[in-house]
């Protein structure tokens, strides 16, 4: 794992995003296609809003959430909906989203259906995570009903998720593939969240602390 550390959060944004449109196009030069893989949350949109302005070959990149809770896109709450208002617009609107939902279905039985759409866009290029003063990061929670299954080395790339004391269901990204990303992010804010960075990378507990069982050759960009 490494941590770069920013003087504040708006150059923090810029920065990263810069980096990730460097990252992908390096990608491009060699393959047909890039995936990325975005946080949902209100802490990534100033990536997202600087991103979307810059100009790569969007075409050929595919755009997939880490996870998603089990809402339509006219909830509040669905990260599908804020990527769509605040990545895939201006030089990104040209981007391909993978879904990570399915109008009319439990989560549970569109799994089939959306695992094949991830299949099909892996392995992931770049993705870029946040993370949860609980140490979560996607919908990797302590504590959820099959978060063993997620964190095993042969697991899917696609599972519903229920965590605690969340309102819906979830789906995730396991850490099988989030791991075999060419290159990972987290982006984390506050003193607090960097205080269970730390206690997440000095544990072997991945069920305690999900984040660590995908922090190697991560890198963490940090500001106050």
């Amino acid at each position: 794992m490494k941590i770069v550390e920013y003087s504040d959060r708006d150059l923090m944004m810029m920065a990263l995003a810069d980096t990730i449109a460097s990252e992908l196009n390096t990608v491009l030069h060699g393959e047909e296609q890039a995936t990325l893989v975005v946080p949902g949350g209100t802490t990534p949109g100033p990536v997202f809003d600087t991103l979307s302005t810059l100009h790569l070959d969007w075409g050929r990149v595919n755009v997939m959430l880490s996870d998603e809770r089990w809402v339509p896109e006219t909830s509040d709450r669905s990260n599908t909906r804020l990527i769509r208002q605040r990545l895939l617009t201006d030089q990104a609107a040209r981007a391909t989203l993978v879904p990570l939902f399915a109008e009319g279905q439990t989560a549970d039985s569109a799994m089939a259906e959306l695992g094949q759409g991830v299949e099909a866009a892996l392995p992931i290029s770049v993705a870029v995570l946040g993370m949860g003063a609980d140490m979560h990061t996607a919908s990797l929670f302590p504590g959820a009903d099959r978060l063993a299954e997620a964190l095993e080395p042969h697991a899917p790339p696609l599972m519903p998720m229920r965590a605690p004391g969340a309102p819906e269901p979830r789906i995730t990204l396991t850490a099988r593939v989030l791991n075999g990303a060419l290159n990972k992010h987290i982006l984390i804010t506050g003193g607090e969240k960097r205080a269970a960075l730390e206690r997440a990378a000095a544990t072997h507990d991945h069920m305690a602390a999900p984040v660590s069982a995908i922090l190697r050759n991560t890198t963490v960009h940090w500001a106050d």
